[in-house]
């Protein structure tokens, strides 16, 4: 079964996670949203990635 926190979002994502993972990683809403259509909810993951980008920069 499917954890609700790792499963890919089929809807738009809550703005909230998207605020927060856009203030705590320093990137924008954009680069957030497609973290979280392809990583689905799992903060660990979206963290480490959203930190990747910024340090690409």
């Amino acid at each position: 079964m499917e954890d609700e926190q790792d499963r890919t979002p089929s809807e738009p994502p809550d703005n909230s996670i998207v605020q927060r993972l856009v203030k705590e990683a320093g990137i924008t809403e954009e680069q957030a949203r497609d973290l979280i259509a392809v990583l689905g909810y799992s903060w660990a993951s979206l963290i480490r990635e959203a930190r990747f980008l910024t340090r690409k920069r």
